[in-house]
This record gives C-alpha cells, structure tokens and sequence, in this order.
C-alpha cells in the first residue's frame, strides 16, 4: 500500500503595521498630537486581534480530511454480471501492476488457475507468502487457506440476521475490499433446527450446546469443534460463531450416520435427493482451514474429501445449488473481480459484493 504523506493546513493572517514616516519628518511628529498617534495604533492592533479570533473560530485545529476515490466492482450473479459501485478510502487502496489475470499489491496477490488440477495450486500470496491453495478432486473442489496470512470474517444475511447490528453484514465491507482474498457460503438458513449465529456480541439464534461450531476468536484465529466440547477455548475471547448441525468429522473419521441418516440427519434436499450441491469447512491439525464444495455429494463423500485434505475435525455448510458457491477475487486497478470455483455452480446473486440475504464467509489477509 503506497504512503501519501499529507500536510495540515495553516492559517495565515496578515498584520497591519503602522507607517513609518520619513527620518526628516520625525521631529514635526513628535511635537503634534501624539495622542492621536497612539489611538491609532491601538485600533490597528485591536482590529488584528479580532481577526485571528475569527479565523481561529472558523478553522479549528483538526487533520485534513482523508480524499476519497470511487473503485467499480464488477460481478452480479455466475450467468450474468453488472457493475456495482463501492466508494472507499484511498489511503487504504493499493497500487496495482496487471500482468494477465493476475494483479500484485504490495500484500495481496490473487490468481485464478486458467484449469483446475488434482494437486494443489497456489492462488493466493500475502507479502510474498502462499496463503491460500486450490486443488480440484474427482466432484469436489477444495480450498486451503494458512491461518497465520489470512483470517475468516463470519457475515450476517440481510434475511438471516438482519440489515442492522453487525460488524459484518450483507455484503464485503469497504474495509476488507482491498485484502480480500476469497468468499463461500454459510450455513442453513437460521429458521432452520439445530443451528445457531452470533457475531460481534450480537445474538441471531443462540447458541446450543453440543453442534458444530465455526468460531472465530478476536486475535482472528478459527477453530471447529463441538461447542462446549472442545470449544470455545477458555484462554480466547470469541468474536464469532456459526452453528450447524453436528461434526461431519472429528478426529479425523467420518460421523457414524453419514451414510444412514443423510436427510434427517444432514439437512433437507430439494426432492429428498442425497446426493447434491453440498459444502463443509475443515480444520487441519496444523490449524489451516479447508472448505469443499461440489454439486453432486453425498454427507459421505464431502466428509471422505475433507479428510482427504487434512480435516480433522469439519462442520457441514450449506447444500443444495441455489445456495453453495464459493470466489477467488483477483484484483484489478477497478477493484477486485469474482472467480467462481466449483464447476457448474449456480452462484450467489452479486457474489458477495452486493446485499446477500443469507450468512457467508470472507477470506481476509492479515
């Protein structure tokens, strides 16, 4: 991020002196009403007082303000996009270089593989550093990111939630545009059972004991568990958290009804199919955070994939194909512009960018 260094505005005042007459003239001055002299002088200097108690009134001492440019993010839905206008400080914006469809900050690098592979690709770099990983396996894809570059910010929807009392509502915030990294789906819609949402210190539904548990921490630290069993940690303060339904996956093996209580146990299908659009969020137990999501799975399959990626323990998101997507935002010198990442997905209306009605995670850099 390139330094402006910014200097104060002074206010300048002129004074007004008294002429000085002609060395030759002094004598006559000197014997000729010199009351009217000092008179004179006095109004001058009373008339410069009160304007520097004007101006003062009027300019109080206070930094300039902070120019603002005006950057478009593109993206409005994966079959079909439009522009949406965000306004953000220039002090927080980056200098960016093009080179293809990649864009380099000074923190943030984003790229977009041109084909998806069963190995895994670095897509992201902060300050230099990989930070987030890509890998396609046979139906699901899976994307790595490393906890000491990034961080997760849980966002409220405008239907789940509500518009008002989040520090991270409907869409990415003007604060995160600039280090984003990467954005997918949340959980069940919050009318839903065996589900929970706070964030910030505000209750959306409570919290219950016993369900999966994204929780996020003020330091920005993630981790899953049960809650009340395994977390939260009792040396941490949490920020955030996203409940849904029980562990997929702990200590590294699948949940034992993954495969003979897939509706009752692992949310409700568009016409009672098993296998369909589904997404989860895993923890590694180097504490790197794993999400999967693909069009045709089963709870078996995406606990199987998470595991395959390092899960030990994972928390099933959201399914069914309205409502799994998951974006790599490469930056552009307009601001930064969606890549979806599951083949086939239907998207998210605005790609979190614009009002989103239902809960999501964004993918900052540090």
């Amino acid at each position: 991020m390139s330094r402006r260094t910014m200097s104060g505005h002074s206010a300048r005042l002129s004074s007004h002196q008294p002429r000085v007459p002609p060395h030759g003239s002094a004598r006559r001055l000197r014997g000729r009403r010199p009351r009217r002299s000092v008179a004179l002088v006095v109004l001058i200097l009373a008339a410069g007082t009160a304007v520097y108690v004007a101006t003062a009134r009027r300019s109080p001492r206070q930094p300039p303000p902070i120019p603002t440019a005006r950057l478009t993010h593109r993206g409005a839905g994966d079959r079909g996009a439009s522009a949406t206008a965000a306004t953000v400080r220039r002090g927080t914006s980056a200098t960016a270089t093009t080179v293809g469809r990649v864009v380099t900050t000074q923190r943030v690098t984003v790229a977009a593989p041109t084909a998806l592979t069963d190995r895994w690709i670095t897509v992201a770099t902060v300050q230099g550093q990989p930070a987030a990983w890509l890998r396609q396996s046979p139906g699901v894809t899976l994307m790595r990111f490393d906890q000491q570059l990034v961080h997760l910010t849980l966002h409220a929807g405008s239907n789940d939630g509500g518009v008002s009392g989040w520090t991270y509502g409907d869409r990415i915030t003007q604060r995160e545009i600039h280090q984003l990294v990467a954005g997918f789906n949340g959980g069940f819609k919050l009318s839903y059972i065996d589900v929970g949402f706070t964030s910030g210190g505000h209750v959306a539904v409570p919290l219950k004991p016993g369900l999966a548990s994204v929780v996020t921490y003020t330091d920005g630290t993630t981790n899953i568990g049960a809650w009340h069993d395994g977390v939260p940690s009792a040396d941490k303060t949490v920020f955030s958290v996203l409940q849904n339904q029980h562990l997929l996956v702990d200590r590294g093996v699948a949940a034992a009804n993954v495969s003979t209580c897939v509706l009752d146990c692992w949310g409700g299908t568009i016409k009672d199919l098993t296998v369909v659009a589904r997404s989860g969020l895993g923890i590694t137990a180097t504490g790197q955070l794993v999400w999967a999501a693909g069009e045709q799975l089963s709870p078996a399959s995406l606990a199987d994939a998470l595991i395959g990626a390092g899960a030990v323990r994972a928390i099933e998101l959201d399914i069914n194909p309205f409502w799994v997507a998951g974006y790599l935002y490469t930056h552009h010198p307009s601001g930064p512009v969606p890549v979806p990442v599951v083949p086939g997905q239907r998207g998210i209306v605005g790609r979190l960018l614009a009002p989103n009605t239902r809960d999501f995670f964004a993918v900052i850099a540090n």
